[in-house]
């Protein structure tokens, strides 16, 4: 095949072109650096045939040669001599002056908004894929990338269910990478505050110059032999006043098929767009063809070198060298909390890591709850709860992230930007989590889960026994024994699965203005000290126990054992700017005139007796915690005063059909703990906000210590 350029013929002789039998030519113009098939209308070779065939007219392809074409011949031809090229000029040289060309395999760069076509061709310069391919969002396209990844070995069918997958990663890419996380921004105190001593552990900065050196000792030609997907996705219900798009490059089909789930996906987002603004998303596995390395499980990443970075004031993110969810799916915690965080804080509103639900007690009278707990301790089992309680019924609107905003009224009003369940495997069982259960039976993508010869999953804390002569395959790929002494799923293997499944979604879930917020409430793990539920003094007193919270180590990112972190607001590595201005913009709510705030709550579903056994059954009997919220947003429900906020009097929980649970001991509050606990929050404060603590905090911090001395 020959390939000459257009703008080089029309300087040369090319008599022997108008000869050329027309079935043996295709063209296609170069639209930026990427070259598109083009045909003339069948009247424009109707008239150069004509004229031609009258000895007055030209090549029927000469109308292309005001930009340049490509001009491809099946057979061999022989140009005139004069018309040979020099070998200098031979590959074509592109606009920017480099030997490229992308072949486009799906949807035109034509289409695209001019902002969108500029970010594309400018990426697709830089890490030099072979294909692009444009994401319409449609089923045919999915069917096609599955079968792709089938093909090559990446997911595998799991014929015991309607649609769904697994996917095994690389043992080393399995979670969040808290330590190769990054923001920049000029300045390091608009990312952090800068603590007294050490390292923050509010976030992590980068600053722009060493940014620029780590991206580009990894993304130029990253995407080599592989193809560039153009994921156009929206956070939020499209049309939402609350709702943002972005639009993610990446090299991962696993990703392109989990961001169909987990986003509003493909060519509606791109009508609704138009030339409006949009986060600028680029991924890559870090691998390009061919590989200089075997992959582990057909799994493309570059674990030795992962940078996962935030660009606020130029609203960009960029990944490289994870394809695990928390790394590559760019619209969950990169944009949603960290990006969105920093919109939040400009224009007014709050972007969290909580969940949305509904709950309607037996009367039929409706609030929402939104709940902010850490990874792994329990967000998604509150969402999408089955309620003990006789009559009251709990319906889920999302299960890790909320985007608040004061309306008109002052209400604050929430959406879920998302659009599935990004979910913690093990753990869920029919019994913790029913709904879950249902809701993962097709159209889902498993990662990192135990697979059954059966063609069905498995994971610790799934509570089903297998059936005789069903043998598990483990994570890593080998038949699993209880006695090999490690678990069959990884702790932080995931269901990717669309929300619009649960049986439980609440009605209202795509709301555009979203739904109204009446409580907020916070906890985590805490085995000793801290009781079941109190409720905040005060929206100060709120915020204050928000930026008090502390858990359990999760599997959820990299950090191993179980030592009790500080996680202000279960936002720890996720804020997307300095937690002293996080606390002072939740703190500022307050004084907006018409704001008709929430209450807030804090719980513990996870306090343990002196032999290490859970005081509080949880699951469906939280909804009993529910009930008593419930009242107390209505003016009702019997509380006490503590030093540390209301807790329910006694007999204000409903605790029929409870069985045996010491009342006492969850609820005991000891003057001994506390006094350590506001130390140790008094000393995390000082010392890693500093001088951006707000002083209103300060005073919540002393206010805590005298109530405790006075007990």
């Amino acid at each position: 095949m020959l390939v000459v350029l257009s703008h080089y013929i029309s300087r040369h002789p090319w008599d022997s072109l108008a000869n050329l039998p027309l079935k043996d030519v295709s063209l296609w113009s170069l639209c930026g650096a990427f070259f598109q098939k083009v045909e003339p209308s069948p009247d424009r070779l109707a008239r150069c045939n004509a004229d031609k065939a009258r000895g007055v007219g030209g090549h029927p392809w000469l109308f292309l040669l005001r930009k340049p074409v490509l001009f491809l011949w099946r057979e061999p031809w022989r140009p005139c001599p004069s018309a040979q090229p020099r070998p200098a000029e031979m590959p074509p040289q592109l606009s920017d002056g480099l030997s490229y060309s992308a072949k486009v395999v799906q949807g035109t760069l034509d289409s695209l908004p001019q902002a969108v076509r500029e970010f594309v061709e400018s990426n697709a310069k830089l890490c030099r894929p072979d294909q692009i391919h444009i994401c319409d969002g449609s089923e045919d396209e999915n069917r096609q990338l599955l079968g792709h990844m089938e093909e090559a070995g990446v997911i595998k069918r799991l014929r015991k269910y309607d649609n769904c997958w697994l996917a095994l990663t690389d043992p080393r890419d399995v979670a969040r990478i808290e330590s190769k996380t990054v923001i920049i921004t000029q300045e390091q105190r608009d990312t952090v505050p800068i603590p007294k001593t050490g390292l923050s552990q509010l976030g992590r900065w980068m600053s722009e110059e060493d940014f620029e050196k780590a991206f580009n000792a990894r993304f130029p030609g990253c995407m080599k032999g592989r193809t560039m997907y153009v994921v156009p996705f929206s956070m939020g219900p499209l049309g939402s006043p609350l709702s943002r798009i972005g639009v993610e490059l990446t090299d991962s089909p696993y990703v392109v098929a989990s961001m169909r789930i987990m986003t509003r996906m493909g060519a509606p987002v791109l009508e609704a767009l138009g030339d409006g603004e949009f986060v600028k998303c680029l991924h890559s596995v870090g691998c390009p063809l061919p590989l200089k390395k075997p992959l582990v499980n057909n799994w493309a990443c570059n674990p030795e070198i992962p940078l996962i970075a935030h660009l606020p004031d130029r609203r960009e993110i960029i990944s490289f060298g994870s394809g695990y969810g928390g790394n590559s799916l760019l619209g969950k915690k990169c944009f949603a909390l960290r990006m969105a965080s920093r919109l939040a804080k400009e224009e007014g509103w709050l972007a969290e890591h909580m969940l949305i639900l509904g709950i309607t007690n037996p009367k039929g009278q409706k609030k929402y709850f939104a709940a902010a707990f850490p990874s792994a301790c329990g967000k998604t089992n509150l969402a999408m709860m089955s309620p003990t309680l006789p009559g009251w019924k709990v319906e889920c609107v999302g299960d890790d992230i909320a985007w608040m905003k004061l309306d008109q009224q002052g209400n604050l009003r929430a959406i879920n930007p998302e659009n599935g369940f990004f979910g913690v495997a093990p753990g869920t069982s029919m019994k913790t989590n029913p709904n879950a259960i249902k809701t993962i039976q097709k159209n889902t993508i498993f990662t990192n889960v135990a697979e059954t010869s059966d063609g069905g999953v498995y994971w610790e804390g799934i509570d089903q026994p297998l059936a005789s002569g069903i043998k598990l395959i483990s994570w890593k790929g080998k038949e699993w024994d209880p006695k090999d002494g490690e678990p069959c799923a990884h702790p932080n293997s995931r269901f990717c699965t669309p929300a619009s499944q649960c049986p439980i979604i609440d009605p209202d879930w795509e709301s555009p203005d979203g739904v109204p917020i009446e409580a907020i409430i916070f906890g985590g793990r805490r085995p000793v000290g801290i009781p079941l539920v109190y409720e905040a003094l005060s929206w100060q007193h709120g915020v204050f126990v928000g930026a008090a919270m502390r858990s359990e180590g999760t599997a959820a990112a990299e950090h191993k054992g179980k030592g009790i972190m500080h996680d202000p607001f279960a936002m720890r590595p996720f804020f997307g700017y300095n937690f002293g201005q996080y606390l002072a913009h939740w703190l500022s709510m307050a004084r907006r005139p018409e704001a008709k705030l929430p209450k807030i709550f804090h719980v513990n579903w996870f306090r343990k007796d002196k032999a290490g056994r859970f005081l509080w059954p949880g699951f469906g009997e939280n909804s009993r915690v529910l009930e008593w919220m419930f009242a107390r947003v209505g003016g009702e429900g019997g509380a006490k005063l503590t030093p540390i906020g209301y807790i329910p009097d006694e007999g204000a929980l409903d605790l029929r059909g409870l069985g045996d649970v010491s009342m006492k001991e969850l609820f005991h509050i000891s003057k001994e703990f506390w006094e350590e606990e506001v130390e140790d929050i008094q000393k995390y404060l000082e010392e890693q906000v500093n001088a951006d603590l707000p002083r209103e905090i300060e005073s919540e911090v002393l206010a805590l210590k005298q109530r405790i001395s006075r007990m």
